[in-house]
């Protein structure tokens, strides 16, 4: 996910993303820790895209 397309969301879709993000960053950390995958490089990925919703998401919160 690119920064530029987050940034054409409102802030009700970049919350909605955003919970989508937190639920899959719960499932791969449980599926990690009982060995049902070894994706863990999905999950630095997960993380990534978080940081990047919260980042434009308080840029748009100093702009208002």
């Amino acid at each position: 996910m690119k920064a530029t397309e987050l940034r054409a969301k409102s802030a009700e879709e970049l919350g909605n993303e955003m919970l989508e993000l937190l639920r899959a960053q719960f499932g791969l950390r449980m599926q990690i820790s009982t060995q049902q995958s070894n994706k863990v490089d999905q999950l630095g990925k997960v993380r990534r895209d978080i940081a990047r919703i919260r980042t434009i998401m308080s840029e748009k919160a100093k702009q208002a």
